[in-house]
């Protein structure tokens, strides 16, 4: 069985949830997945820094609190040492989980490729990176004989990327619609049941679908970077943020969605890319008032969807949770099994 060194750089909800997924699992975890997992590395703004190469301890980090720092154990700091971590931990994964940052994707981009140069594979659910600089860290990676994975980038644990590049493998996909933020639909729904927008929003932070300031999510921008990512990485088309018009939802009023459902329609967040037959790929971010025959109608809530128009299946439809501090750290565990594969292929081949 192969094992795995793991880095989590970011230890907020969703690196957390992998550790204590790691941790709870143990041996089961290993015979599930195919290998076993140890985490030697961890940064983190409140905590510092901590690296061990004989495995840290997770019961451990994961009872501290905010006010206690790595400080005082060994090889801890309270600085957030995250580029020398990742350049000298003895990781051969590196798990990258801040934030994001729809502008240059920094510091993230910068932790990506300090991993990928250290020839350290990488998964992260950091849309910056991915729409950003994809192409770049990806061709990184290839040179290095390493991986870059971010399946949870576009809709969390739900399996968007790998099921377009392995299940859907000889269709010719024209067009890509999706329901790709949760917080959106969400409110969109409750101005259904009678909310305002403002009223919405409110609620939707209340429940932690959405951030103090949710103007990612209201304004499309979210969407904007997830779209870009599916266009580059299912259709190829290499297109950049500038590429994707956006209208968020926050022109949208009480009357346009009692109009719609009046007119049996619902309002939703689109993200949209097509292809024509020249090969173009046109893609943007909209609100659309959606007839009940149509495939992303029906998905209500904070939940995700994404309808493939394909050649020779027509409509296929994936829908699932696009968010969730678990249902996010499984994409980072399903990427840690693409990883191990790949390199399991590789060792077989240079035997």
């Amino acid at each position: 069985m192969s094992h795995h060194d793991i880095a989590l750089i970011g230890f907020g909800g969703v690196n957390r949830a992998l550790a204590e997924i790691i941790h709870s699992r143990g041996e089961r975890l290993a015979a599930d997945i195919g290998c076993t997992l140890r985490v030697v590395a961890i940064t983190d703004l409140r905590f510092g820094s901590l690296m061990q190469s004989e495995g840290i301890d997770l019961a451990a980090v994961l009872s501290m609190t905010g006010d206690q720092s790595f400080a005082g154990m060994p090889g801890g700091d309270s600085e957030p040492k995250n580029e020398h971590v990742i350049r000298h931990t003895t990781a051969d994964i590196v798990v990258e989980a801040t934030f994001t940052n729809p502008i240059d994707g920094e510091p993230a981009v910068s932790h990506v490729r300090a991993a990928l140069e250290s020839g350290k594979s990488v998964t992260t659910t950091n849309k910056g990176p991915v729409a950003l600089a994809g192409r770049e860290l990806s061709a990184l990676a290839e040179a290095h004989r390493v991986r870059f994975e971010y399946e949870g980038s576009v809709m969390s644990g739900t399996p968007v990327l790998r099921l377009a590049a392995e299940t859907l493998k000889g269709l010719q996909i024209s067009s890509i619609q999706g329901i790709l933020n949760g917080t959106s639909n969400f409110v969109l729904g409750r101005m259904e049941a009678g909310s305002s927008l403002d009223a919405a929003v409110a609620e939707a932070q209340a429940l932690g679908y959405a951030e103090a300031d949710p103007t990612a999510d209201v304004e499309g921008s979210d969407v904007q970077l997830k779209v870009v990512i599916l266009a580059n990485e299912i259709l190829g088309a290499g297109i950049t943020t500038a590429d994707v018009s956006r209208t968020g939802i926050s022109g949208i009023t009480e009357h346009d969605v009692a109009a719609a459902a009046a007119d049996g329609e619902r309002w939703k967040l689109v993200g949209s890319i097509a292809r024509d037959e020249s090969g173009s790929v046109t893609a943007s971010v909209q609100p659309l008032a959606l007839g009940a025959e149509h495939p992303l109608a029906g998905i209500s809530g904070a939940t995700n969807a994404v309808a493939f128009t394909t050649d020779l299946l027509g409509t296929v439809t994936i829908s699932g949770p696009g968010a969730g501090r678990m249902e996010t750290a499984y994409a980072l565990l399903s990427d840690i099994i693409a990883i191990d594969a790949h390199q399991t292929a590789l060792a077989g081949a240079a035997r």
